[in-house]
Formats: structure tokens, sequence, C-alpha cells
């Protein structure tokens, strides 16, 4: 969802185009910028649809802001110790592989409870055929399976593609 920043600008603007044509627009009298930000789920803002309203000495620029979903990095062999277990906060992390259906299917859920949570939880992808041995270590079976931890250790764990709401209630348990 598109959130809309509404922009005063001063009395004149400089645009620019594919970043080599520059246009001037001069507003008459007003020297004032004030700006309301965006929520803190917008991380970038994108003029690309630009509408310009002149109203008398006052003149507003629209930008629409993109809501940019929070990126779930992966985690390997070699970062385990450091991303996982060495944080004292809560941990959700997802054992799946390329070639698994219903890992697929859980992976917009996984990025969804990410941004939900920011700031509360750090969440995580592992690729099983990548790094098997911490895979073998937590008696990984099937995927996708969904691991919680806190403090370095493992609280629960939650096999398959699961609804929303299960994660959620498991994440809640522990915040």
């Amino acid at each position: 969802m598109a959130a809309v920043l509404t922009v005063a600008v001063p009395s004149s603007v400089s645009l620019s185009t594919s970043g080599r044509r520059r246009t001037s627009i001069k507003f008459p009298d007003f020297a004032g910028l004030k700006m309301r930000p965006p929520t803190a789920a917008v991380r970038s803002v994108s003029c690309s649809r630009l509408g310009i309203s002149h109203r008398g000495a006052r003149a507003s620029v629209v930008c629409e802001a993109q809501d940019t979903a929070i990126q779930v990095s992966e985690v390997t062999e070699a970062t385990w110790k450091s991303l996982v277990l060495g944080v004292d906060s809560l941990v959700l992390v997802e054992f799946w592989a390329p070639w698994c259906g219903p890992c697929r299917v859980i992976h917009p859920v996984i990025d969804e409870i990410a941004k939900e949570y920011a700031g509360k939880l750090i969440c995580y992808k592992l690729n099983t055929d990548q790094s098997p041995s911490v895979a073998t270590e937590y008696g990984i079976r099937s995927i996708p399976t969904v691991m919680i931890f806190k403090n370095g250790e493992k609280k629960e764990a939650i096999i398959g593609a699961v609804p929303k709401t299960t994660l959620t209630t498991a994440i809640d348990k522990y915040l």
C-alpha cells in the first residue's frame, strides 16, 4: 500500500528527469518548507508520479511513497553463531530449500511477520541444502520448519506451512 507524502515547496524547485535534464519551477511568494514525514514502514520515496499544483502563493509537490518490504536475510553455517545464537533478542529462523513447494508458500508469511515485528524480532532464512550441518544439529527432518530462539536458546519449532496466526501466537509467547 502506498502512502502519499505532501511537501510544500520553497519559492523554486529544481527537478531532474532521467538524471540529465534539470527543470526549474518557480513559485511566487513562498519561502517556507513543510514536510509531513511518511510512516516508519516507508523506506524510500519515489517521485515517479509527481503532481504539482499551484494555489495562489502556495504550491505543493505530491510524491508517492513506496512501501518497501523489510528484507529477511539469509543465515549460513558461517554466520549461524553470531546472528542467531550470539544475540540477546528474539530470533525466528525458517529452514527451507529452493525445491520445496510449501517453503515457497510460507516465504511471504515470514516476510509479513518480519515487517510487523520489526524492532522486536529478527527473522532469518536458512537454506538446508547449503547449510546441512546446522539443519542436522537441530534435527530438521521436514521443511519448512520455523524455529524461535531467545537469548541464543531454541524455544519452539513449528513444522510445515502453517497459517500466520500459528506463527504469531508462538512469537507472542516470547515477547
